[in-house]
């Protein structure tokens, strides 16, 4: 048997005790399977059941957004309407945060029609009145605010509804969700504006949503 040189028994010794420490010392490996992919919000994953997801909110509220601008009492108003968002009703089988689309509608029309709707910001009484008080004690200063004005009123509320209905066989799931929405005078009670979506989807398994 040839004996190895010098040289080459500590190149050996030093590779063998690199790939024990590499493998004492590997730690937690990477899952199999897909790792996180990244999409557009409008875009369909390969996560998708039938009811209520994130490419159907986009679309939604954007074409609620556009058609809220097209009506008169919007698009000819001479001062913006104030419009407060009223709660959606989820009437769906889908425990979904319903709210997310006047959200959404809301935040549309703030960044994107320079100022041609002001929303009010109710959900956020509790703190505004706690500041109004401390305005009118003296405890704060108001600058901005000297008269001290009570809160502006809504002219109009901003809600809809979420309804579905669904149809579950050996076959497989099928979903159809109906989403409509008004713009309610808050004078008079009219409904001066309301426009809906429909989507019908269906599918092999079911899927869990929160």
């Amino acid at each position: 048997m040839k004996k190895l040189s010098k040289t080459t028994f500590i190149l050996i010794s030093a590779a063998t005790l690199a790939l024990v420490t590499g493998c004492a010392s590997s730690g937690v490996k990477n899952p199999s399977g897909t790792g996180v992919t990244r999409l557009n919000a409008d875009e369909q994953g390969f996560v998708a059941g039938t009811g209520i997801e994130s490419q159907d909110l986009v679309a939604v509220a954007d074409q609620m957004a556009r058609s809220i601008l097209a009506i008169p009492q919007i698009a000819n108003a001479p001062t913006p309407p104030i419009v407060v968002l009223d709660p959606v009703e989820n009437k769906t089988r889908f425990p979904i945060n319903k709210d997310i689309f006047l959200t959404r509608i809301r935040a549309q029309l703030n960044s994107k029609t320079f100022g041609k709707v002001t929303f009010l910001a109710r959900d956020r009484m509790a703190a505004l009145e706690k500041e109004r008080n401390l305005k009118r004690e003296g405890a704060v200063t108001a600058t901005t605010d000297p008269g001290m004005q009570e809160f502006k009123g809504a002219d109009y509320f901003l809600t809809g509804s979420l309804e579905g209905m669904s149809t579950r066989t050996k076959a497989g799931t099928s979903d159809y969700i109906l989403y409509a929405f008004q713009l309610i005078d808050a004078r008079t009670s009219a409904i001066v504006w309301e426009d809906m979506a429909e989507m019908k989807k269906q599918g092999l398994e079911d899927a869990a949503y929160r």
